[in-house]
């Protein structure tokens, strides 16, 4: 192999193993929280990676699950209001679940061609996609603890209560960051596997929800 080759193996293999970092993913969810409450989702372009693209849009399913919940809690809205928002809800969780699979197939894809995870390794309780979920909530709970902290109009108490609040969120973030990249570089050496936890919700199912078909079918809902 001449040494051009040889380089260009080596930087293949490298990006491979950085392709998951939690610094990389902690700093995407937060530049993307800041943005989308500046403009629009739909004018935010994806990542050009295929990688963080994927993670940037099962973080945008959980900002607007964010905000569409925050509708739920309005006293001014209407029942007719609230029915609409719960339908989007429902929606808007599926997809963010459906997400945060396609973000574990796209990973186990990507391991299958090095035999990877090793099927007799430990396996892990959690799979990556899941705990990319559970960051992506944190980065929205730390963008809006840090404005209630900031808000001036706040009642006395407010900023230091929030203060303590985001030390917490920031610690359980970190926590949760090096947990992942300890799981990656586990699979990786083969001392650790995960697989895909299907969330199979039945709520949007036609077919499990009684509700569902048995309006479908013509026969009255219990």
């Amino acid at each position: 192999m001449d040494q051009g080759c040889g380089r260009r193996v080596r930087a293949a293999e490298d990006s491979f193993y950085s392709m998951l970092s939690a610094s990389a993913i902690t700093e995407l969810h937060d530049s993307e929280t800041r943005a989308a409450h500046r403009i629009a989702l739909a004018s935010l372009p994806l990542p050009r990676d295929p990688w963080l693209a994927m993670v940037a849009s099962q973080h945008r399913a959980n900002f607007e699950l964010w905000h569409i919940e925050d509708l739920a809690r309005d006293p001014q809205a209407t029942d007719t209001d609230l029915a609409q928002v719960k339908r989007r809800i429902d929606r808007t969780n599926q997809l963010r679940n459906d997400l945060a699979e396609q973000l574990d197939r796209f990973l186990l894809d990507e391991l299958a061609p090095r035999s990877l995870p090793h099927q007799a390794a430990a396996l892990h309780s959690e799979s990556p996609g899941l705990m990319i979920d559970r960051l992506s909530i944190l980065s929205l709970k730390l963008f809006h603890t840090r404005e209630e902290a900031e808000r001036t109009n706040a009642p006395a108490g407010h900023a230091e209560r929030n203060q303590a609040r985001l030390t917490v969120l920031a610690e359980q973030r970190s926590d949760l960051a090096q947990c992942l990249d300890a799981l990656w570089a586990e699979t990786l050496a083969g001392k650790r596997r995960f697989k895909i936890y299907r969330q199979l919700k039945m709520y949007n199912d036609p077919s499990l929800n009684p509700v569902l078909y048995k309006q479908a079918g013509g026969e009255p809902a219990s």
